[in-house]
């Protein structure tokens, strides 16, 4: 062919399977896929047409459409316009090729109007819809043939409308599961696909929302109808109608589904990284061949899986996974690893072990459900590769399990032979767990389930100290918070409540730690007992005091529990532990205290916390000691001798008054003897050379430079404010001799008075130190005595008086000092 002189250019057409091969010099080799539709035309359709069409009663219309290497549509790059059969002026928006004997108007370039347009308008949508039904391979490039639903021109407009009413009847949108894959494409061997349609129609095709295109594949294997995944943002499925269906529905249609494990597992693979809240309703195979609705509860095998047999977790009711559909999703699901302390912990082992000692020994006695031994069993291998410790899961205390007499009863109610607790309980106050099973399970498993072996710890918070709310809580087992399982715990915080005024809301404890069960102790045990409550744990529930909050948000410590009953019951030698002395303690305590044989309990912040004294420091220690020290040295019958008032008057001098409750009586020394008296009448010792006034006088001795403190403690008088102390007698001067005032250093004074005869106040002593400094003496032991005092020096007055009998001696005593 030539055109206009061009060089010529060849176009030949062959038939190629389903495809039409146009082979242009010029434009090159192209592929179309066509359809073609006639018939005669009856005269009604002609009616209005000029005679030459009249004498040509027949229609045609042929479709084509380019197609790409893969069979795949592509645009056309002819005009897009109507061709009648050459290019009309009719716009058409229809994504492929229409030449059709369109009756023209008389200008040769539109449709003119009327029932023979209207017919083939309907003809050539009948003649579209069957393409799109006949095109194969069926694939999601075929969805671009689908026109919108706004025409171009009124032509167009009826066109897109005829054919999308055609449309969603028509087999051609591409189904997602594998079958309709090329076979280089197919992942996985799949049964019965030759039930599967290979095209869908979109009144019965479905778009997943939200899931992936690999989700969507394998859920295709049971949902034929599923377009493949990435569709959903097509306007054109928009406008042919395609149902849209959300994640989760879908995942609800999976309920009831039989499918083999792997299937479920590569499900569960494909939907990796889809919000989980989506999924909730995800079935899941189980080992027993039953499927469940919803990974919750599922237990997941692994290698650290529980050593049960699947049988006995099956007659549990519990729900574990088929192994070949385990997948980390589900665990990110709530399903658990079924380790021991996973299956332990399922509300269908806590049921069993909640029911065990029912007269039916199951949860269900229409199902084939564990007997209480075969539970304890399973339960107690559980507790032992779990690797529990006593408390850790309380409610394990309501297992049933064989007593000494082969009768059921809840653990937390047995002990364990020969463990510790059995051997400083009273007999038959509990019984023993069989001891068989004992034997074979040794003390882990069964302390971990309840079993007393040692003493057991309440552990509270927050308490409301009310003593009518304190009583112990109803259930099968003692929970480890319970306070009101302690003993008399009420009159614990009776005693607490007594401390503080009354107020409009009960005090608050912020942590009780407790020891119970002290009341099942042996009475001759108590020795082992305590040494048992001395080691850790039980020890902090002794020495640590317990923090109260007042209704002012004020705080104040108070004795735990624990030592409050302690100290109230005959715990230490067969009598109560507060108001002893440990045998061996601080000497100055010696007649104060009653002994007690605390021999290889040592652990003096215990004893204190009994109530045993052990020394005067720890005693002033505590709130309330000095009180009752005091209290101790008021009685009469109680032999203290007077150094040992002397260490212990220095030892409360040094405490603040405001801290200390003024006595109505002290112990004093009266003319040598240490007797009980008024505490107003007596005088605190604080100078030695007026010893001689104070016949008849209560003494209380105490160091010297303690005296004011002691005086300012008591509220008393000092015995120099007592006596005057004003000398009468005439004496001479004389210098201190030198090797005194080396000795006793620069506060020695630098003369005295010697007296024939002192008389002070009428009375004859051997020296005085006057207010004024001045040191009056009538001896040699009194100048001594005075020279000492004056210097501060009072221990060396016997050195001092050596050297005044003898001068010779001064190297002596010189070399003596170098051992000082």
């Amino acid at each position: 062919m030539e055109v206009n002189g061009e060089t010529p250019r060849t176009i030949t057409r062959r038939t190629d399977g389903p495809f039409i091969v146009i082979d242009d010099s010029g434009d090159g080799v192209t592929h179309w896929r066509t359809t073609e539709a006639h018939g005669p035309l009856t005269p009604d359709l002609l009616a209005d047409r000029p005679v030459e069409e009249r004498l040509r009663p027949r229609w045609s219309v042929t479709w084509a459409v380019p197609v790409d290497s893969d069979g795949s549509p592509a645009r056309p790059r002819t005009s897009p316009v109507v061709h009648a059969p050459t290019p009309s002026d009719e716009p058409l928006g229809v994504p492929a090729l229409l030449i059709a004997s369109f009756p023209l108007d008389s200008t040769r370039r539109h449709a003119a109007p009327g029932p023979l347009t209207d017919f083939l308008v309907q003809r050539a949508a009948d003649a579209y819809a069957e393409l799109l039904g006949d095109w194969r391979p069926v694939t999601a490039g075929i969805i671009g043939l689908v026109p919108g639903p706004l025409g171009k021109g009124e032509l167009d407009g009826a066109l897109r409308q005829a054919i999308l009413e055609r449309l969603p009847r028509t087999e051609f949108l591409p189904p997602a599961h594998p079958a309709s894959l090329p076979p280089a494409a197919e992942p996985h061997e799949h049964d019965g696909d030759d039930d599967l349609p290979d095209s869908l129609r979109p009144r019965d095709a479905e778009i997943v929302e939200g899931a992936g295109a690999d989700t969507v594949r394998v859920l295709a294997e049971v949902l034929p109808t599923l377009l493949p995944g990435g569709l959903e943002r097509r306007a054109e499925l928009r406008t042919l109608g395609v149902a849209r269906v959300p994640l989760t529905d879908v995942i609800d249609r999976l309920a009831g589904l039989e499918k083999d494990p792997g299937w479920w597992r590569r499900l569960y693979d494909s939907l990796a990284g889809v919000d989980p809240d989506r999924l909730s309703g995800l079935p899941v195979p189980l080992a027993d061949g039953r499927t469940t609705i919803g990974p919750r509860q599922v237990l997941l095998p692994s290698a650290e899986a529980a050593r049960i047999d699947p049988e006995v977790l099956a007659r549990l009711g519990l729900k574990v996974a088929h192994p070949d559909a385990a997948h980390p999703l589900l665990e990110k699901l709530g399903a658990l690893p079924a380790t021991p302390r996973a299956v332990l912990t399922t509300p269908q082992v806590r049921a069993a072990v909640a029911a065990s000692l029912d007269d039916d020994g199951g949860v269900n006695w229409e199902e084939d459900t564990l007997d209480a031994d075969e539970l304890a069993d399973t339960v107690l291998a559980l507790v032992r590769d779990a690797g529990l410790e006593p408390g850790d899961e309380p409610w394990l205390g309501a297992l049933a399990l064989p007593d000494e007499d082969g009768e059921p009863a809840p653990a937390c109610e047995l002990v364990l032979p020969g463990s510790p607790f059995a051997q400083v309980m009273r007999e038959g106050e509990l019984a023993a767990v069989d001891a068989e099973l004992a034997g074979r399970w040794g003390e882990q498993p069964l302390a971990a389930c309840g079993v007393l072996a040692n003493f057991a710890l309440v552990r509270a918070t927050d308490v409301v100290l009310d003593p009518d709310e304190l009583e112990p809580r109803e259930g099968d087992f003692a929970e480890p918070d319970d306070v009101g399982l302690l003993d008399a715990v009420d009159v614990w915080c009776e005693d607490i409540l007594d401390r503080f005024p009354d107020s409009p809301v009960p005090p608050v404890a912020t942590e009780i730690i407790a020891v119970r069960d002290l009341d099942l102790v042996d009475e001759d045990k108590w020795a082992q007992a305590l040494a048992l409550l001395s080691q850790p744990p039980f020890r902090d529930a002794i020495v640590q005091p317990v923090r109260i909050l007042l209704h002012d948000g004020t705080h104040e410590v108070v004795r735990p529990y624990t030592a409050w009953w302690l100290r109230g019951n005959p715990v230490l030698d067969g009598r109560r532990p507060a108001g002893l002395r440990a045998a061996g303690g601080d000497p100055l305590l010696r007649g104060l205290y009653d002994e007690a044989d605390a021999t290889g309990f040592e652990d003096e912040q215990v004893l204190r916390a009994l109530g045993v004294r052990t020394s005067v420091a720890a005693l002033l220690d505590e709130p309330g000691g000095a009180a009752e020290l005091l209290d101790r040295l008021a009685e009469p019958e109680r032999e203290v001798a007077d150094a040992q008032l002397h260490a212990l008057y220095g030892a409360l001098a040094e405490l603040d008054p405001e801290q200390v409750t003024l006595p109505d009586e002290l112990r004093a020394v009266v003319d040598g003897r240490v007797e009980v008296v008024d505490a107003a009448d007596a005088v605190v010792v604080d100078s030695p050379d007026l010893l001689p006034f104070t016949s008849g006088v209560p003494l209380l001795p105490v160091r010297p430079s303690r005296a004011a403190d002691l005086a300012e403690l008591f509220q008393v008088r000092r015995l120099s404010e007592s006596v005057t102390g004003e000398v009468g007698s005439e004496g001479v001067e004389h210098d201190v001799p030198e090797p005194v005032r080396l000795l006793l250093g620069r506060l020695t004074p630098s003369s005295y008075v010697e007296h024939e005869e002192l008389v002070v106040d009428g009375v004859e002593i051997d020296w005085r130190l006057t207010d004024d400094g001045v040191l009056h003496a009538a001896t040699l032991e009194g100048v001594a005595a005075g020279l000492a005092w004056a210097a501060g020096q009072w221990p060396r007055r016997f050195e001092v008086a050596a050297l005044l009998e003898d001068p010779s001696r001064t190297e002596e005593l010189e070399r003596d000092r170098w051992f000082d």
